[in-house]
């Protein structure tokens, strides 16, 4: 292993500083909070309407697969 000269500094501890200061400025980037409220969203009727139909296919389905089994 090389001799480092005095100031110089590794590539291991390159990395190791690069990777530190790239968490520090992204710790920068999120921590300014919002002072806006949070909204919430609506869905409406229309799109908490139940989807779910036990068409001839669904009941197909379970037959063939012995989910009929399963009622009691």
């Amino acid at each position: 292993m090389a001799q480092e000269k005095k100031g110089e500094i590794g590539r291991r501890q390159f990395f190791r500083t690069l990777g530190g200061g790239t968490a520090v400025a992204a710790a920068g980037l999120i921590s300014p909070v919002s002072t806006n409220e949070a909204q919430a969203y609506d869905p409406g009727n229309e799109e908490t309407k139940a989807r779910y139909r036990e068409t001839d296919h669904v009941k197909a389905f379970y037959r063939t697969n012995g989910y009929e089994t399963l009622k009691k």
